[in-house]
Order: C-alpha cells, then structure tokens, then sequence
C-alpha cells in the first residue's frame, strides 16, 4: 500500500474515531439532561385521587383531536362563558387569576401547569391514533393555508392579513401553536407552486391521489419529513403532554426534546412522564370514541361538576350563561373560529353583571340527561359549518380533496414512515385505550350505582303507599265496626 493511501485510510479512521468518541459523548450529556428532567416531571406530580373534580379544569387540546367540538358542544355546555379563564390560547396575555376561573382550553402543553394551582387543578385531554392525528394536520395545514390563494400574490395576503389582525384584540388560528408555524409555512409554499403553475402554463391537473397533486400542494410524503413537522407534529401528542413542545413554558424543553429527537432511547423517560400525567388525569377521551367519550365524560364528570357550580352560591350571570352558550354553537364557522381563541371574553363581559340564577334551578335545568341532549344538537351544525369551509377552502387547489376514501390511497411505505416517526405516540395512544376501558368500567359502575338508588328509592315509594293504603283500610273497618256496635247498642235500648 502506498504511503498516501496509508495515510489517507488513518485520517478516515481517526475522523471515525473521533465521530464515535463525539457520539458518545453527546449521548451521555443527552442522558443526563433528560433524566434529570424526568425525575423532576414525575416528582412535581400531586397524587391523591385524580379523579375527582378540582376547582379548575384545564383542557389540554391536542391539535386535531376534535378538541373543538368537545369544547364548544360540551366541557362548554356545562361551565358556560362566565367561568372560562380568558385568553387560554394567549400564552403572552394568559391570565388564570381572573375571579371564577374554572376552565382552562388550550393548545398549550402541560408545562402551562406552573403558571396554575397545581394542587387544585385538574386536567382532561382526548387522544386520536397517530396516523390520522398526522393526515388531519397535513389536511388542515393546506386547507387554512389554501385559504390565502384569493390573493393575488403572497405578499398581498401577508400584508392584509397583518392588518385585519391589528384591527382586532382576539387570537386567530395564525396566533395558535401549531398552526402559527405549519400555516404560514404552507401557504409560501402554495403561493410558490401556483407561480410556477403559471410559469408552466398549467391551468388544471388531473390527479386521483389528493396527497400526491405535487403542482398544486407539498405531498403528503414530503410534508412529514420536513424540519417543522418534525419538530411540531410527530410525537406531538407525548411532548405535548410532557409539557415539552417548542412552545414549552419550560426553559429545559429545548434541550430535552432535542435530545429524544436525536436518541430515540432517552424517548422512554418522555413516555413514563407522559404515561404518569394520563393516569393523574381526571378524564382521557378518544377522538375516535367521540361520542361514547362524550357520554362517558357527562357520567363520570358532568355531576361532579354540576355539583361545583350549583354549591358556589356567590357565583353570578348563571341565568345567562347557558342561553350564550347555545348562541355560540350556532355560529358561523369564522365567527366560531375567532370566538373560540378569544376564549369568550365577550361572553364574559356579556354576562357579568347579570342576576343570580336560583340554585335549585341550576340542578334542575343541568342535568346529564340535559347536557348531552344539547351535545348531540351541537355536533351536527358544527360539523356541518366545518365541512362547508373545508370545501370551499380546497377549491383553490382542486384535485387535492381530502377523503377518508382517498387516506387509502397512500402507499404502504407512507404509512410505515409516519409510524416510524410517530413511535411514541403510537405506543401513547395504546396506553390511553387501556386508561379508557378502565374509565368506561368506572362509567358502568357509577350508572349501576345510581340505577339501583333510583329503584330503592322508587321501591321505598311503594312500600310507604302502600303502608298508607293499609293503614288507610284499617282505619275504615275500624270506624265500621264502631258504628254498627252504636246501632246495636240504640236497638237494645
């Protein structure tokens, strides 16, 4: 071997050595960061009976969930505008101090819990399989995005939608984690395929894969490899709930969430904090339960939390609260996208000083037999709503009309990336479907238990009618005999 190449194969090893030794070295850092935060996570957890209703509520909403619709048809229903903290989805103006605060709803992860009272909050969340929590993000990215190509070019929309947001005091979809990264990015993106449509001459495309219209929208297949979807979507739903995502309160996150990213392994320490948080949690939902998850949070919850609000004897506008609710599920889509991240502060200004509902008529009117008859009248309009914009929001980029149909048109490879990508959210969302059976178990348990106070109660009834019947006879056969002994006695004399 000549000399040269001696020499170059000793560089090669060296480099690899130091590379192997920098690995290492990089891990063992790694390890330690995320250690330390988990022992810290999981010591910072209160125990006690986390199912039982605290004073707050917080909502962690997981993007693309169907958090929504929970929220508006139904942790809404119950607590009304008045009692909603204001500006939930405002991490800058957050302000959980407000008087009466007892709901907190927002995309916000766990770490907002610093900024709350620990030891007198309790939280919910709904899970959704990671493969269609990942579809549900691409289609909403584009679809919001797509929304701007009215415009004539990107900078037309940018600058206007500047302004209509300094007009206005709420928070828009563009102000919320994830989408005030995913949207905008995604719509330069269209706004850079539809001039090169237009370089091309391309007036139409004809495609039958909705996720693969490369002219028209970033292919599904592109989109989850892209620096910001690694960072926002993938395993969202565990560093959302481990309070680790890149709009984290927690100055640790970065490092931490950068270190999983980069070592898988260390992904286990996440997992067990995550794991921890669902089991503290006082409900865990199913997004593809919706409607079971619904019945079964108005069962498990809807009392206790009837229960809260009919005791708090100094609460006002209660006369008030459900009749805005009811407006709200009537909106429009835009207006209810805009209402729903100003967290109803005009709600609250509505209904602050109106009169003190009787108490008694708050545990009449609330019922769980109530709430979830006004839940199954919302669903549908809302829905509805949401539908007829996503349509016509997709127009502008027709072929790309997002189906369930058309989800089973995506290879094979796809599907196996994004699992891949989305490791522990898949092993998440396994863990939330034993943590429901067992709710539903409790559900049962609870129903049977108040079915057979019912028939107690009713078998009391009978048993004192007919105590009152019997009495009732014998005292009228105790009064005949009196009278037929007087008539006897008036005979003989």
């Amino acid at each position: 071997m000549v000399p040269t190449l001696k020499f170059a194969v000793f560089l090669l090893a060296l480099f690899a050595f130091v590379d192997a030794s920098s690995a290492e070295k990089d891990f063992v850092q790694c390890e330690k960061i995320v250690r330390e935060w988990a022992r810290s996570a999981l010591e910072e957890e209160i125990e006690g009976d986390g199912h039982t209703l605290r004073d707050l509520l917080f909502f962690l909403h997981v993007p693309r969930t169907g958090g929504r619709t929970y929220f508006h048809c139904l942790v809404k229903k119950v607590y009304g505008a008045a009692l909603e903290c204001p500006r939930s989805y405002d991490k800058l103006r957050f302000d959980p101090r407000k008087p009466k605060c007892r709901l907190v709803a927002t995309h916000d992860d766990y770490s907002i819990m610093s900024m709350l009272p620990r030891e007198k909050t309790s939280v919910m969340t709904v899970l959704r399989h990671p493969v269609d929590r990942v579809f549900s993000a691409y289609e909403f990215s584009v679809e919001v995005a797509s929304r701007f190509l009215v415009h004539p070019n990107l900078t037309s929309a940018t600058e206007l939608t500047k302004r209509i947001r300094a007009k206005h005091k709420g928070v828009s979809t563009l102000d919320i984690w994830p989408w005030k990264y995913l949207v905008p990015w995604m719509r330069e993106d269209l706004f850079a395929r539809r001039d090169a449509r237009k370089m091309k001459g391309l007036s139409y495309v004809n495609s039958n894969d909705s996720y693969n219209v490369e002219e028209m929208a970033m292919p599904l297949h592109q989109f989850i490899n892209e620096p910001v979807v690694l960072d926002t979507v993938h395993n969202g739903a565990t560093f959302q709930v481990a309070g680790l995502t890149n709009n984290s309160y927690l100055a640790e996150a970065h490092d931490v969430r950068h270190c999983v990213q980069k070592f898988t392994i260390l992904g286990e320490h996440v997992l067990q904090v995550a794991q921890k948080r669902l089991d503290n949690m006082l409900f865990v939902g199913l997004t593809e339960k919706h409607r079971e998850s619904a019945k079964m949070f108005v069962n498990v919850v809807g009392p206790q939390v009837i229960s809260q609000i009919a005791s708090d004897s100094s609460m006002e506008g209660l006369s008030k609260i459900k009749s805005v609710t009811e407006q709200n599920s009537l909106l429009s889509d835009s207006e209810l996208d805009s209402n729903y991240h100003q967290d109803g502060t005009s709600d609250q200004k509505t209904t602050e000083n109106v009169s003190t509902e009787n108490l008694e008529g708050i545990k009449k009117n609330m019922t769980v037999e109530k709430i979830m008859e006004e839940y199954k009248a919302c669903i549908s309009p809302l829905r509805n709503s949401q539908s007829v914009r996503r349509t016509n929001s997709l127009r502008e980029i027709s072929p790309a009309n997002f189906s369930k149909e058309a989800r089973l048109l995506v290879p094979e490879a796809v599907l196996q990336q994004i699992r891949s990508l989305n490791s522990l959210d898949l092993r998440l969302f396994k863990y939330a479907e034993g943590i429901y059976a067992k709710q539903n178990e409790r559900m049962h348990e609870l129903v049977t238990t108040e079915e057979l106070k019912s028939v107690s109660s009713d078998s009391h009834g009978i048993r004192l009618w007919q105590a009152t019947v019997l009495a009732t006879c014998f005292a009228f056969f105790i009064l005949l005999c009196v009278n037929a002994r007087r008539r006897r006695s008036k005979l003989k004399i």
